[in-house]
C-alpha cells in the first residue's frame, strides 16, 4: 500500500473537492441558463382563424391565387402547431386536403345558396361552399345549424365540434347587411350568443362575424382583429378559456389576417 505524507494527502484532498465543486457549479450555471423550451412556456390551448375567400364567385377570389391559399393555411396550421382551426369561406374539399395534410380531424358545414348547396368553381370539384372546424384531438361530436334569418341569398349558420379533451370548438360567418338592430347580421349575433353560452363545457369561437361590437355572451371574454391590415375589427373570438391572448399575421393570398389565439384551460 502506498502512503502519502500528511500534508501531501490534505492537498490531495482539497483539489479533489475543489474540482468537485467546479463541477457542481459549473452545471448550476448550465442549468440556471437553460431557458424553458417555448412549448413549455405556451399556454395549453391554441386557435388558429382564417377567412379563405375559396368559393370562386367572391371578388377576393382572384387573390387567392389557387391553390396558394390551400398552401398557405396548411403552412400556418404547422407554424403555429395549433390546437384547432376555424376557416370561413372555405370548400370542402380543400377542407379535406388541409385536414389531410396536416392530420388534423375536421367537420363541415355547407352553406345554402339560392336554396341548394354552392359547388365551388375556378376550379370545380372543389365540393360545396361553408365553414369548418379543424381540431388536432379527436372529434367527439359535432352539431351546425342556420340562423333564422339571412340577408341575400346566403344562408348563414354555426358551426361547434366538442374534442376529446373536453372543449367545444365553434365558428360562424355572419351577413354583411350591418349591425344596426333588427339587421340581419344583429339577429344572428344575438342567437350565436345563445349558441355560446349553452355549450356548457369549456368554449372557444372564432370567425368572421362582420361587425365591430361582440356577439359574445355574457361571462365570456372577446378579442378582435382591429389592429389588422386588411378589413379590420371584423374577425372576433370569444370564449371561457383563461388569460386568452390574440396574435395577428398578415396572410398573402386572402383579404383577411389570420388569427392566433392562445389561451389556458381551467383545472
Amino acid at each position: 500500500m502506498i502512503r502519502f505524507p500528511l500534508t501531501r494527502l490534505r492537498a490531495l484532498m482539497m483539489a479533489g473537492l475543489m474540482a468537485a465543486g467546479v463541477v457542481v457549479s459549473l452545471s448550476g450555471v448550465a442549468m440556471a441558463d437553460t431557458p424553458p423550451s417555448q412549448d413549455a412556456a405556451r399556454p395549453p390551448y391554441s386557435l388558429l382563424q382564417m377567412n379563405l375567400c375559396l368559393s370562386g364567385y367572391a371578388g377576393c377570389y382572384p387573390r387567392t391565387q389557387y391553390p396558394k391559399i390551400v398552401d398557405e393555411a396548411v403552412e400556418r396550421i404547422q407554424a403555429n402547431d395549433v390546437n384547432a382551426v376555424t376557416l370561413n369561406e372555405a370548400c370542402s374539399g380543400d377542407v379535406a386536403e388541409i385536414a389531410e395534410r396536416t392530420g388534423y380531424h375536421y367537420r363541415f358545414a355547407t352553406v345554402i345558396y339560392n336554396g341548394a348547396p354552392l359547388a365551388c368553381k375556378t376550379p370545380a370539384g372543389r365540393g360545396e361552399f361553408g365553414n369548418a372546424v379543424l381540431t388536432k384531438e379527436a372529434i367527439r361530436a359535432s352539431e351546425d345549424a342556420p340562423y333564422s334569418v339571412f340577408s341575400g341569398v346566403e344562408q348563414r349558420r354555426w358551426l361547434c365540434v366538442t374534442t376529446a379533451r373536453g372543449v367545444d370548438v365553434c365558428t360562424s360567418h355572419l351577413s354583411t347587411d350591418g349591425e344596426a338592430p333588427g339587421t340581419a347580421n344583429s339577429i344572428q349575433c344575438a342567437e350565436l350568443s345563445q349558441v355560446l353560452a349553452s355549450r356548457g363545457r369549456p368554449t372557444v369561437f372564432a370567425g368572421d362575424v362582420n361587425r365591430r361590437s361582440s356577439c359574445a355572451p355574457q361571462g365570456q371574454w372577446t378579442l378582435t382583429d382591429a389592429a389588422a391590415t386588411q378589413a379590420p375589427g371584423i374577425q372576433h373570438a370569444y370564449g371561457t378559456l383563461t388569460a386568452p391572448t390574440l396574435e395577428l399575421e398578415q396572410t398573402t393570398y386572402t383579404d383577411h389576417d389570420a388569427l392566433v389565439i392562445r389561451a389556458g384551460l381551467r383545472k
